[in-house]
Formats: structure tokens, sequence, C-alpha cells
């Protein structure tokens, strides 16, 4: 396994984006305003539940998030999509952390259940990923792993079987 920090601030997650942080070619966050993460609190990659790697990050809520002029405009609410989108974003960043090679891509979600939303006078996002498989032979690079979303607090998304999955292709 890689040696990173296990821990990230906003302009090291920038840096991801740029594809400086993995190398050229390996795990890269997307840029903002599809960024959904501002720090990383906590990465491991033999933690969590399962004993499989786990992440848990933040992202802060104000009410000039571009998201909320556009949708809805009279009734302003984060998409879901973007909270289920972030968190597969943390399963690909796990991937790279562990120091696996490849960029990555979304492969798909067993269930996600939505039972709150993000509206401007919310603070704080949290996200919470626990990993039940992470695979790396020579042919294939996947993490599978189990996701929460938390408002202030309140759990407001719950997902199952997310699966992202590394290229060198």
């Amino acid at each position: 396994m890689a040696t990173y920090p296990t821990e990230f601030n906003k302009e090291e997650l920038l840096k991801c984006s740029r594809g400086e942080l993995f190398g050229p070619g390996n795990a890269q966050l997307p840029a903002p305003p599809m960024l959904m993460i501002d720090r990383i609190t906590e990465i491991s990659g033999d933690s969590g539940p399962d004993g499989k790697g786990h992440v848990v990050a933040e992202f802060n809520i104000t009410p000039d998030l571009w998201f909320f002029e556009c949708h809805f405009p009279d009734n302003p609410i984060m998409p879901g999509c973007l909270g289920l989108d972030a968190l597969w974003q943390l399963t690909g960043f796990n991937l790279g952390w562990r120091g696996w090679p490849g960029k990555g891509y979304a492969l798909g979600v067993g269930e996600v259940k939505l039972t709150g939303m993000v509206r401007p006078d919310r603070k704080l996002l949290t996200y919470r990923v626990n990993f039940s498989k992470a695979i790396q032979t020579r042919r294939l690079t996947m993490g599978v792993a189990n996701g929460i979303v938390e408002a202030d607090g309140d759990v407001i998304y719950q997902v199952t079987d997310m699966k992202v999955a590394l290229s060198e292709n």
C-alpha cells in the first residue's frame, strides 16, 4: 500500500482533481463545481465494519452553492445524484489512496434510499463510505462499498453495493 496521509484538506483534494496527487493516469477527483467534498477526515484500507477500508469526508453547505439556483428556482434542493456522486468520488479516491493504478469510473450501485433533503439552511454534509470488498488482480481493480450521507447529523441518503473500478486503459 502506498503511503499517503489519512486526512486531506481542500487544496490537497484540488491537487487530486488536477491529477497531481496519485500521478498521471491514476485516480482523480472531479474539478469544482462537481467536486462535492471539502475535506477527508479519515481514510483507511483496513478499517470499517468489514475491515476492508473506509472513508469519512465533509462538504460545507452554503446558500450560494451553484445547484440551489437551478434545482429548483422556487424550491432550492441539492440534487440527490450529487450526494451519490460524492460517495462514488470517495470510493474511487480510496482505491487511488491505496496506491492502486488506473483511472476511476463508477460501475453501478445496488440500492439507493433518499430519506431527506439538502436545503440552503443545512450547514454540513458528512459522507461515510465502508468497503465490503477491495479487489486488485492482474485484470481487475475494484471497490464495493456502502455509503451514508448525513446532513447536520441526520442520515438522509443510504446506498448499498456501490461499485467503482480503476482502469489503466
